[in-house]
């Protein structure tokens, strides 16, 4: 194969860029003005505004854009080609002698280049964004609550402050119960003073009110410090349980973390015999994600070659857009199965690309032939 680039792949390439960055907006757009009517539900919560939910909105385009790009990428290629194929270029390039092959390397290129950038965007910046403006849109919706980026959840009720590192909702069939895990109590007496801390392991709070487990409790006294430790302790609250499990996730989603806050999650809970699916299914997810974008343009590059000329180019436009997109429902039952019969997440999102590129390898060997 010739060295690469040549005229023809930077053609291809600027063409095949823009209409993918031009699809990218359109998505990306529509994505932020529906999370916004959304989110306008939330204006009037505490001190949450429209200004807070406006830079809110603008704070997770980052990770909207890493979300949005790969239903870009395939859509995008697709009409790049059907854009080359409407004005004839496409046929001059084949009867030039550039092959399939060469057109298709042309488009993943380029393609690669931006997942490489969108793939430093989910470790570095878009988790960052999405932090800060949880972080902001907590504190502004409760006085009583904030959120830290490095310690956790913190909520204050009268001269006791609970410092939560992890929690989340759990249920089964008859009940729901918010599950916060290594909590800290500091309790204050009137004067101010530090009068007691304790840690308890995992604080679940039922219908019956709060249950502390594992605790270990340390009492400062004028003279003395003394410490107790129990299995179980009911704590008297009424710290509003809805409101810290909505905090709780906002700040424990694992879908937007980056690999290396998911690996410690990943870890943190296998320590601690807890269960780490969700972890490691986003966790392998980020880094199939340049495997899936490739595998899902290649997939559908197949159906803009053919007899051009025959009218039925928009025909297998569509097809094609129709046939790449499945492969996120394909690989969302996958991912799902793995979950439920406790296989390897690898080999659930290895699955799916593969079909589609063998999917892709014969259409090309088809049509070629």
């Amino acid at each position: 194969m010739k060295p690469f680039p040549k005229i023809h792949d930077l053609l291809v390439a600027r063409v095949v860029i823009g209409t993918v960055v031009l699809t990218w907006a359109v998505l990306t757009g529509l994505d932020l003005v529906l999370a916004m009517v959304d989110e306008l539900r939330s204006v009037g919560q505490g001190n949450y505004g429209f200004f807070d939910a406006v830079t809110y909105i603008a704070h997770t385009l980052p990770r909207r854009a890493y979300m949005m790009f790969p239903t870009a990428a395939v859509i995008g290629s697709l009409m790049g080609l059907g854009q080359l194929a409407a004005s004839s270029e496409l046929t001059a390039l084949r009867a030039l002698g550039v092959s399939r092959k060469r057109l298709s390397l042309s488009v993943a290129l380029p393609l690669l280049l931006l997942t490489g950038l969108m793939m430093v965007n989910a470790e570095t910046l878009g988790p960052w964004a999405q932090r800060s403006a949880d972080m902001m849109k907590s504190a502004a919706r409760s006085k009583d609550m904030i959120v830290a980026q490095y310690s956790g959840l913190w909520a204050r009720e009268g001269d006791t402050f609970l410092n939560a590192q992890a929690g989340h909702e759990r249920g089964d069939e008859n009940e729901r119960w918010l599950e916060l895990n290594d909590v800290r109590l500091f309790e204050f007496d009137d004067a101010g003073r530090l009068s007691s801390i304790a840690h308890a392991r995992i604080a679940e709070h039922r219908d019956t009110g709060w249950l502390l487990r594992d605790v270990k409790r340390t009492y400062f006294e004028e003279r003395t410090v003394t410490q107790t430790d129990v299995a179980e302790e009911h704590w008297e609250s009424s710290l509003d349980s809805a409101a810290l499990a909505a905090n709780a996730s906002n700040i424990w989603r694992p879908r937007y973390m980056s690999s290396a806050e998911l690996k410690q999650g990943i870890d943190y809970r296998k320590r601690n015999q807890l269960d780490a699916s969700e972890f490691e299914e986003y966790y392998w997810g980020h880094w199939f994600y340049p495997l899936n974008v490739l595998a899902l343009c290649l997939a559908a590059i197949p159906f803009a070659f053919g007899s051009l000329r025959s009218g039925g180019l928009g025909r297998r436009l569509f097809i094609g857009v129709v046939f790449a997109l499945g492969f996120w429902l394909l690989q969302t039952q996958v991912v799902k199965l793995a979950a439920v019969y406790k296989f390897d997440y690898r080999i659930a999102y290895l699955v799916p690309p593969v079909m589609m590129l063998a999917v892709s390898w014969f259409l090309f060997r088809r049509r070629s032939g």
